[in-house]
């Protein structure tokens, strides 16, 4: 336990954050299969980091500028006037782009920004959240979002790790189609790549000893 602290530290996550997460991921890495290997650490850590701004973010910032929205949803924002219209305004921006889809109700229904991304890996849709629910067995989770973020921010990214499958990923060191697979496209591969390279070396220095089961 003490090493990986060590090394999530090294790796820019500050010690309130891996002291948080710590026992989660002493728990749930190893029960699936993600503490086998070094490089399949490697690569989760990787992958997650980026992701959660070095775990300092479990849950989705849409406070975006007009400027923002039309680079990053420009499929919903074809205007800047339209644009302007939603900017710095979170919860009308997520009803719309979350809007009719992953299992989400119209844009009045309020399901985009009910369920917008929480956890390590963000977890989007109340169709995921309802996948993630049976899987960790806590139906709770449909009528209280927000417990992805406070008690399964680890939990919900192992989720998205085992249901796609990514330890088979992983084990080729395969980054680009690994962020692919996470991302969607390649963005932050360049931050991704240099935080895999990171990781490496330090499992390799800590001795982090990974477990013993195959999966």
């Amino acid at each position: 336990m003490k090493t990986r602290v060590e090394m999530l530290k090294e790796m820019g996550v500050s010690s309130t954050d891996a002291e948080q997460y710590i026992d989660d991921l002493e728990l749930t890495l190893p029960k699936y299969g993600i503490a086998n290997s070094k490089v399949r650490l490697a690569h989760f850590f990787s992958q997650v980091l980026h992701e959660s701004g070095c775990m300092r973010y479990d849950m989705e910032n849409l406070n975006y500028s007009a400027k923002a929205l039309r680079a990053v949803f420009g499929k919903y924002f074809k205007t800047k006037r339209q644009a302007e219209g939603y900017a710095r305004q979170p919860e009308k921006i997520a009803n719309k782009v979350y809007a009719n889809r992953m299992g989400n109700g119209a844009e009045s229904s309020g399901d985009g920004w009910r369920y917008r991304g929480r956890g390590l890996i963000q977890l989007t849709g109340k169709n995921n959240y309802r996948t993630f629910a049976k899987w960790i067995g806590d139906d709770r989770i449909i009528d209280d979002p927000d417990l992805v973020a406070s008690e399964y921010a680890v939990h919900s990214a192992v989720f998205y790790w085992d249901k796609n499958n990514l330890n088979r990923i992983a084990d080729k060191d395969d980054v680009v189609r690994m962020t692919k697979r996470i991302n969607g496209g390649t963005n932050g591969l360049a931050h991704r790549t240099e935080l895999l390279t990171k990781a490496k070396g330090l499992l390799a220095m800590l001795d982090l000893k990974p477990a013993r089961r195959t999966a």
